[in-house]
This record gives structure tokens, C-alpha cells and sequence, in this order.
């Protein structure tokens, strides 16, 4: 019955309350949706959860519009003041290759404060971003990414790092979005 309560809630937030153009309302949902939501978050239209309940947002992060958030087996622990780009997909499960059974295999992702993620980067299963990290867009984070480090590519490597005395705190909260 918890399987069918819980499908039942994906379904009706990735297919309906995703496609209201009021912020408001989402969040409203989301607030007994997810694991926990922070203050001051802006969930854009169109992002899709797979088990909410195991996603976990700081205070004021973004996720921009068309983010996918995998939460079936495990957890994503997101921090604050972190901007999630544009159809984004973070994943916790996926499947051994080598399995002959195709078993699963996974893990929690784990994204520190103040992380800033570019359009289209791919999060696979079990990594970890350390807080003020960047990863470029259509980066494929495989490995756990250092704090402060810049990543770009498929896989993503480390191309540069960020300055460390980071003093913002994110306010995006567009209208209709």
C-alpha cells in the first residue's frame, strides 16, 4: 500500500502539479513530498521526482526547469544556496554491467552548499560534490568532485578551480516558471 501511495504521488506531481505555472503551488506539494524541503527553494516547471521522499533540499537552492531527481533506493542530500541547472538529471540507481543477473547497483549523492551545476550535466549513483564546487553543463559526474574544483567533460575531470571566499545566498524566484 506505502508502494502504490507513493507511485501515486510521483505520477501526480510529474504529470500535473510539474505543469502548474505557479511556484506557489508547487512547493505547497512538494513540502509534504519530499524528504525535506529548506526555506526560500524555487522549483522550477517540469522537474520530475522519482521518490520524492528521499530527496532532501537545503535552504535557497534552485533546481531549473526540467531536473530530474532519481530517489528511488537512495538518498540525495542537496545543501544550501545551490543552483541546479536546466534538465539536470541526478541519479542514485542504475545497474551493474557486469552483473549477469542485471543486478542493481547505486548509491546517495550528496551535493554540498553552494555548488553550482550546469544545463544537462549528468550525476551518476554514489557521488559526492563538495561544497562551492562547479560542474560545467553536459559534464557526466562519475567520481565525487572535490570542494571548490571546476569539472567539465564526459567523464567530468578537474578543470580549474573556484574561489573560496563564496558570500552569496541565491533569491530566484521567477514568475511563471
Amino acid at each position: 500500500m506505502k508502494v502504490f501511495f507513493g507511485s501515486l504521488l510521483s505520477y501526480l506531481f510529474n504529470n500535473w502539479v510539474t505543469l502548474v505555472p505557479s511556484r506557489r503551488v508547487r512547493t505547497l506539494y512538494l513540502r509534504g513530498y519530499f524528504g525535506s524541503l529548506g526555506s526560500g527553494c524555487s522549483i522550477q516547471m517540469r522537474c520530475r521526482f522519482l521518490n520524492a521522499r528521499k530527496v532532501h533540499l537545503g535552504d535557497r537552492s534552485v533546481l531549473n526547469f526540467g531536473c530530474l531527481l532519481d530517489g528511488r533506493k537512495y538518498i540525495i542530500k542537496i545543501g544550501e544556496d545551490v543552483s541546479i541547472g536546466p534538465e539536470t538529471s541526478i541519479l542514485t540507481l542504475g545497474h551493474d554491467p557486469h552483473s549477469t543477473t542485471f543486478a542493481d547497483r547505486g548509491g546517495d549523492v550528496v551535493i554540498g552548499d553552494r555548488v553550482w551545476i550546469g544545463y544537462r550535466a549528468l550525476v551518476m549513483p554514489g557521488v559526492s560534490i563538495g561544497e562551492g564546487a562547479v560542474v560545467a553543463a553536459g559534464a557526466v559526474v562519475t567520481k565525487n568532485v572535490e570542494s571548490f574544483t571546476i569539472v567539465a567533460g564526459v567523464p567530468a575531470k578537474k578543470i580549474g578551480d573556484r574561489e573560496r571566499a563564496l558570500d552569496y545566498r541565491l533569491n530566484y524566484h521567477p514568475w511563471l516558471i
